[in-house]
């Protein structure tokens, strides 16, 4: 299956201040947690950096899952930036949204997935095309899931 995207609004009326480590989280060995959360983060205004132009989205299928790319994954989706050779972006494909990173060469452009099972698409002019929002976050979830 290729990846889509279904597009959804972000709620940024509302603020929630979550507690913070400003110190950074060891990947390596523990250091002493409670000493380090003094601050809050409020996670709309670290990530939504052009709320006008801000969109989040769902993935569904597997064509970036070699990106660490899931589907169920959320991505946070800039309309207002500017696409680079190399962003992730959402594009609209003959009419179909879809997620892969765009290769921009002179006169062409192509979008790659990262997953062996599927090939780089050449955008031709023959395709209804526009790269929709460049992808600036994923969140993922990381906890397994429970049985029940």
């Amino acid at each position: 299956m290729n990846t889509s995207v279904r597009i959804l609004l972000p709620e940024l009326s509302s603020h929630i201040s979550l507690p913070y480590a400003d110190a950074g989280i060891q990947a390596g060995f523990p250091s002493p947690a409670q000493d380090h959360i003094c601050e809050s983060i409020d996670l709309n205004k670290e990530i939504v950096l052009h709320p006008a132009a801000t969109f989040y989205g769902r993935v569904a299928g597997d064509s970036m899952i070699e990106e660490g790319i899931e589907p169920g994954d959320l991505i946070v989706i800039d309309r207002s930036l500017e696409p680079d050779d190399g962003d992730l972006a959402v594009c609209c494909l003959d009419g179909d949204f879809t997620l892969k990173r765009i290769s921009l060469r002179p006169g062409e452009i192509w979008l790659m997935p990262s997953n062996e099972t599927y090939d780089p698409i050449l955008v031709t002019p023959d395709c209804s095309f526009e790269i929709w929002g460049v992808v600036t976050h994923t969140i993922k979830k990381n906890r397994r899931r429970q049985r029940h």
